[in-house]
């Protein structure tokens, strides 16, 4: 059986992306990595860093040889330099996300993998950018999304879902309501068994206030918004625990229990995730119609072309698109 193809998306060209997409050559793990970058930068940074690659344009009936890049070329709109953010390549950029979408619409590709991008300057190009999550959702129009990290642990697998993602801190009370947490707890739940192919999910729920709200003496949104959410959902037949407080949720003995977590705003649930898992976690992106994963880090400016940063992530999330890609095919 052929190996399935997982579009890797180069990321922000300034940041570790483009080498990190280096150390794909030669392959050897699930799937067949083909890296959507601008060519030239690519042989620029290896050359830079003294990196053996061949690179080689990307084609479905050719064989990949050891140590060979296989690359789908998107030109860049300006000259990248490791390390200096510029604007003007703030819509390549989305050019390599937007080749990778429609590639994974049409069977071209099995699943997408992306490298980091840089939030900042692609809205100072001009594009309003909150993610990789919410760009992916409104080009498939699929109305809600869910953000989840996994990573292995010495206690075994961790997934942190999110509730909410990117939103200021002020504002996650009043976007926490029974619809979203209903329709995001459906999409875990449905992604776990097709996507992860976990027979019977059992998800563990954070609260949202210290104590998750003491009773209601530290807030109100667990007894009136959280609390009742599951209960509908669990006479639907869904195996929810919960709410718990957040502080000891992310203990061993409660992990152990369960399948993954529901984090009620972001850094609630990956400050955990990432101490656990930094360096070999990942980012999936649930309820769309594709299979995407992420690296769990960003740019890293400070690194670029330097060579030290650590491809693990990367690695991780091909792998995992592979899997996914897989147990969707069978």
């Amino acid at each position: 059986m052929s190996e399935p193809v997982i579009a890797v998306t180069s990321g922000e060209p300034a940041g570790i992306g483009p080498e990190l997409c280096l150390r794909l050559a030669g392959w050897s793990g699930a799937g067949r990595p083909v890296v959507l970058a601008d060519r030239q930068l690519l042989q620029a940074r290896a050359t830079a860093l003294a990196v053996d690659v061949e690179i080689r344009d990307f084609s479905p009936e050719t064989p990949v040889d050891r140590n060979t890049l296989e690359v789908i070329h998107v030109p860049l709109r300006a000259a990248a330099d490791a390390g200096r953010l510029d604007p003007a390549n703030a819509a390549y950029v989305l050019e390599l996300l937007d080749r990778a979408l429609v590639g994974c619409q049409s069977g071209e590709f099995a699943a997408m993998a992306t490298a980091p991008v840089h939030k900042g300057v692609i809205n100072a190009g001009g594009v309003p950018f909150t993610g990789h999550t919410e760009y992916l959702a409104e080009k498939t129009a699929t109305p809600l999304v869910v953000m989840m990290l996994a990573g292995d642990t010495p206690h075994g697998p961790l997934r942190v879902a999110l509730a909410t993602t990117h939103l200021p801190l002020r504002e996650v009370p009043d976007a926490l309501t029974a619809d979203l947490l209903e329709h995001t707890l459906r999409i875990l739940d449905a992604d776990l068994r097709g996507k992860y192919g976990v027979a019977e999910p059992h998800i563990l729920v954070a609260g949202l206030n210290p104590h998750a709200g003491e009773g209601g003496y530290l807030g109100r949104e667990e007894i009136e918004v959280i609390a009742p959410a599951l209960e509908r959902l669990r006479a639907d037949g869904l195996r929810l625990s919960g709410p718990y407080p957040a502080d000891t949720m992310f203990t061993p003995p409660v992990l152990a229990g369960g399948d993954a977590v529901l984090a009620m705003f972001h850094d609630q649930g990956l400050t955990a995730l990432k101490y656990a898992t930094f360096g070999r976690g990942i980012n999936v992106t649930l309820g769309l119609p594709i299979i995407r994963t992420s690296v769990d880090h960003g740019t890293a400016l400070e690194l670029a072309g330097t060579g030290k940063a650590d491809a693990g992530s990367l690695f991780a999330a091909v792998g995992e698109a592979a899997r996914m890609a897989a147990r969707k095919k069978s």
